[in-house]
């Protein structure tokens, strides 16, 4: 008899659990996603999502994802979820994110992914061009029927797309349907269209001699040296700007051409222009700009610091940054460096540094914020300084604020600078090795608090990060 009452509970015993669970209103399932039946698109889970970054990526609150898909505990969101994102009635299928790269407009994304402008824009809130910046997260459907794409051709100025098409050797009514256009009248002068094929590289904005270009880091960063590489076709000119200053492009073998600039310490965080023009190998005018995002360098704040006060007359401070910023304009086609940037000061002191780039300063009772340019090495007077890299200088002598200092164009607008020496051992034209001995440590100048070695970089006439040429090679 007992034993078939305990069978008989045992039995019973998965209904009483789900009693409980809904008299208490506690969840069943784990929490997380449900299947997708709701109505909406859907987000499958990918590894390091969570409900935070989920809710950021497509722009709608955390609580309204938790209620949609009936989550009661984000912790519990596992991979291969299906989240469905609410607040796009009408829109069904499965999204996916990518990032945007430099060298693409709504309506060549439109085309790469052959999903309607108007739709893209409103997957990803888009009002204005200025929102498609480059290294933004982009909302795509994942469609997998998506017919592929192939060469990039742009449309010159006075021709028709039925000119075009007979040099592509295509049909101008496929070339019209794989690019969206209303009809064969529909395209633009310089609009860049894509044939068909199975070969979907390459900025789909820019023309076709133009296979790749590439903006590190991205974002930007304050005080930090941006790479901007284009790869494309011998025989192409180029120039451009980043953030109010002119870039300047050097070949660098296999059809590459390389620009460096650094972003200055104090650039307010943002979204800037970054433009390319020039001409193509057949003379072709090439131009386009795209935002770009500049983030914070998160630098810390010194205490306030006791100098001379005549190091902070603008009388002495403004002609002496004027010679600076001048010495350091010129871009010269010759690279001399090869490699990580050399440790300028003698071995012992590799890890001693009284202050690094980028710190925000006060100076006396000045209530302007200054910022630290470079990176203070310990040393004693008469230390020994070396070359951080091959190059020509094009500075050795006093600076009134600066003291005793050195300054080593390397090429293609990169400078190292040596600063508060007692000695100089080099002169103006000299070319120098990578670890010559070019001076001696010092405390010469109105700036200075006490013997050391203080050392610049400067990437396209800005102030940049000393540590990132000693830890990475630039192209």
């Amino acid at each position: 008899m007992s034993q078939l009452i305990i069978r008989r509970t045992t039995k019973r015993l998965p209904l009483i659990l789900m009693l409980l669970v809904i008299l208490l209103g506690l969840p069943w399932q784990n929490a997380g996603a449900q299947d997708g039946t709701a109505n909406g698109p859907v987000y499958i889970v990918q590894s390091g999502d969570t409900l935070l970054g989920i809710s950021l990526r497509f722009g709608v609150a955390i609580t309204d994802l938790e209620q949609v898909n009936g989550i009661a505990n984000p912790n519990l969101l596992k991979v291969g979820d299906n989240l469905v994102i609410p607040g796009l009635e009408g829109v069904q299928g499965v999204l996916g994110t990518t990032k945007v790269p430099y060298g693409e407009t709504l309506r060549s994304l439109s085309r790469l992914y052959q999903t309607p402008v108007e739709l893209l824009a409103r997957l990803n809130h888009i009002t204005t061009p200025a929102e498609l910046y480059a290294g933004a997260n982009l909302i795509i459907p994942q469609n997998k029927d998506v017919p592929k794409l192939g060469k990039r051709a742009a449309l010159a100025p006075g021709q028709s797309l039925l000119e075009l098409a007979v040099l592509e050797g295509v049909s101008p009514w496929s070339l019209a349907d794989t690019n969206e256009l209303s009809g064969t009248w529909d395209a633009l002068p310089g609009d860049v269209l894509r044939l068909a094929g199975d070969d979907t590289s390459g900025p789909g904005a820019l023309p076709g001699q133009i296979t790749g270009v590439e903006v590190t880091p991205l974002p930007l960063v304050q005080g930090k040296t941006g790479v901007i590489q284009v790869q494309g076709t011998v025989g192409i000119s180029l120039t451009g700007s980043l953030a109010g200053h002119d870039l300047h492009f050097f070949p660098n073998g296999d059809g590459q051409y390389v620009a460096l600039q650094g972003l200055h310490a104090m650039l307010t965080p943002g979204l800037y222009p970054l433009s390319i023009q020039g001409k193509l190998a057949d003379g072709t005018p090439l131009g386009f700009t795209q935002n770009v995002f500049v983030k914070s360098g998160n630098y810390i704040q010194d205490l306030p610091i006791q100098v001379d006060p005549a190091g902070l007359d603008p009388k002495l401070t403004v002609p002496e940054d004027a010679q600076w910023a001048a010495l350091a304009a010129p871009a010269t086609l010759d690279k001399m460096w090869s490699g990580k940037f050399l440790f300028p000061a003698e071995k012992v002191y590799v890890d001693c540094y009284p202050s690094t780039f980028g710190r925000r300063r006060t100076y006396n009772k000045d209530p302007d914020i200054y910022f630290h340019t470079g990176l203070d090495i310990c040393g004693g007077v008469g230390d020994d300084v070396y070359a951080s890299a091959s190059g020509l200088v094009v500075w050795a002598g006093p600076l009134t604020v600066r003291g005793n200092t050195t300054m080593i164009d390397h090429g293609w607008g990169v400078y190292s600078a040596y600063m508060h020496q007692s000695d100089i051992l080099v002169k103006v034209g000299d070319r120098v090795d990578a670890g010559q001995l070019i001076g001696k440590v010092g405390r010469t100048g109105l700036r200075v608090t006490g013997p050391h070695l203080h050392f610049e970089m400067l990437v396209g006439d800005v102030q940049v990060d000393p540590f990132d040429w000693f830890e990475q090679t630039y192209p």
